[in-house]
């Protein structure tokens, strides 16, 4: 029985990677779903998985944030994990994905949610803007903001895993993955061909898929007019070595195990005394080193 994977849009829901590969529940907005008609559908979701892995984005309106651990609360249940992710909405709907596609593998429920930190790491997200003015999650310096109000800029932009920001044109270029990876692109309204002509290319991308845009991505990256980019681990095999790499501890507070330092579903951190506590494998400095497949 697959953990659940769940979601707070259904724009966070991208198509499977292969016919293997779970869909997502969907957990409404207030305004969309009465109180008891979410606890039911979170009551449905634990007797059919046992568990519930939530990815938050960190832009959730605070109403819908409050509506979750409220369902939670009344259903007294530690069985239901509301992970808080702070990535573009693309590279939150590309570690959701991920997430799925390790859901079907034999891994407990607690290594899976403990397991989007790790992931995050091999996400490289992104966006082509046209303007740069009202971006405020990425640092801009002043030349840059200056530079948004000549018409026809173009600025390329890496949210994570480390913020870099250049302009669009001969020569510009940002870091990417030193390993094979897919990319999914979402198109907005900015007419543009650098990210098949420059990015892909550059960054070796062995595929690329077109995916639609998500609703929070303007309001996100500052701008309606951008495409945006996320570059992926794809394949579940490399996905399952990475996490099955990395020591596996036991939650001191719930007793489910784990993966990392903090436990996903009751976010207690692990004991700092002995080895316990400590990061490790691939999850120890910083970005972790990739083993390939």
């Amino acid at each position: 029985m697959p953990t659940a994977i769940a979601v707070t849009s259904a724009d966070l829901v991208l198509p499977p990677t292969d016919q293997h590969t779970p869909t997502a529940a969907l957990l409404h907005a207030p305004e969309d779903q009465p109180l008891d008609a979410a606890i039911t559908d979170m009551t449905v979701l634990l007797e059919q998985h046992g568990y519930v892995v939530a990815v938050l984005p960190a832009t959730l309106p605070p109403a819908h944030e409050r509506r979750l651990h409220t369902v939670r609360s009344m259903l007294e249940s530690n069985r239901i994990a509301l992970l808080k992710v702070d990535l573009p909405p693309l590279g939150t709907a590309v570690l959701a994905r991920q997430l799925r596609q390790l859901s079907i593998c034999d891994f407990g429920p607690g290594v899976i949610a403990s397991a989007a930190r790790l992931l995050s790491h091999y996400i490289y997200a992104g966006a082509q803007l046209a303007s740069v003015a009202r971006l405020d999650r990425v640092p801009v310096g002043l030349k840059s903001h200056t530079r948004s109000w000549v018409p026809g800029s173009q600025f390329a932009v890496l949210a994570n895993p480390a913020p870099e920001l250049v302009r669009v044109g001969a020569g510009a270029s940002i870091g990417g993955p030193a390993f094979p990876t897919r990319m999914a692109v979402a198109r907005g309204p900015l007419p543009s061909e650098w990210i098949e002509r420059t990015l892909v290319p550059e960054w070796r991308v062995q595929g690329v898929e077109d995916v639609p845009l998500p609703a929070a991505s303007a309001g996100w990256w500052g701008t309606g007019k951008l495409i945006e980019f996320a570059a992926f681990l794809p394949e579940i095999s490399v996905l399952y070595q990475l996490v099955s790499s990395v020591r596996r501890e036991v939650c001191t507070w719930c007793g489910i195990e784990l993966i990392g330092d903090r436990c996903g579903f009751c976010s207690a951190p692990l004991a700092g005394d002995g080895q316990q506590g400590r990061e490790s494998g691939v999850l120890k400095h910083g970005t972790p080193a990739y083993h390939g497949p």
